[in-house]
């Protein structure tokens, strides 16, 4: 048996053992992850994690970990919980180091099994779609147009780092971006969390309002400022994105 035989065996049983894990480990969290858009079902979630300690903590990195590892599941849920328990400074930082952790394996894993594995997690045509499109097809331009992506909110951000792995970045670079160009949308739901706890709701929602609206002039200025029209195109491909959503419903 030569060498690459045995690397495609190897990459083979790496394969089937990641994916019996992704399958084991959605089983097991399913559950927990729908409870936790019941009021009554975050409380019990919260009194859990603060019970538990350290291994509280896990169980948090446990959801984390499931939401990036199944980009349908929303973030927002996760990142509230981490304020909840943690209060918003400490739920950012365990969230932000969630994420760090998180994408650099991601990251790594599909620079190592290529293709095949993505689509595993996310369909052809998505994964298809987005890396054919006009904001990828300039090398020079990625990692700039990545940070753009990933600091607004409502962008695809966990779906952007299986595309990364398949794209010419510089892996250390791309994983500083992707962890904290997300500031704005955890900061924002570890306020909210933190607030929802003591009932202060209205906060929360405040803090939404004002980390858009503060995002929204950091881009429009950036937009003007960018010579090279980058920042515009990226505006309107993520318009035309949610045009075609709507339209496809």
């Amino acid at each position: 048996m030569d060498k690459n035989q045995k690397s495609k065996i190897i990459k083979i049983i790496v394969f089937i053992i990641t994916i019996l894990l992704l399958i084991s480990l959605t089983i097991y969290l399913f559950p927990i992850m729908s409870n936790l858009f019941k009021p009554e079902g975050r409380e019990m979630f919260k009194q859990q994690i603060q019970q538990n300690g350290t291994t509280g903590m896990f169980i948090l990195l446990g959801l984390e970990m499931a939401q990036i590892l199944l980009p349908i599941l929303p973030g927002e849920p996760i990142e509230i919980l981490a304020g909840m328990c943690y209060g918003t400074i400490g739920g950012f930082l365990f969230i932000t180091f969630s994420v760090l952790l998180i994408t650099s394996i991601i990251f790594f894993v599909v620079r190592k099994l290529g293709r095949d594995f993505v689509y595993t997690i996310v369909s052809k045509e998505k994964i298809d779609k987005l890396e054919n499109s006009k904001l990828f097809k300039n090398p020079k331009k990625i990692e700039y147009i990545m940070l753009i992506l990933f600091f607004i909110p409502g962008t695809p951000k966990d779906l952007l780092v299986y595309i990364a792995g398949l794209l010419p970045v510089n892996p250390v670079r791309f994983i500083l971006i992707s962890s904290f160009a997300r500031f704005p949308s955890i900061i924002s739901s570890t306020i909210a969390g933190d607030t929802l706890v003591e009932g202060n709701w209205h906060i929360g929602l405040l803090c939404y309002l004002a980390t858009f609206a503060l995002v929204g002039i950091i881009v429009l200025v950036t937009k003007k400022l960018d010579k090279s029209k980058t920042t515009e195109n990226i505006l309107n491909e993520i318009q035309n994105e949610k045009t075609d959503s709507k339209a496809g419903k």
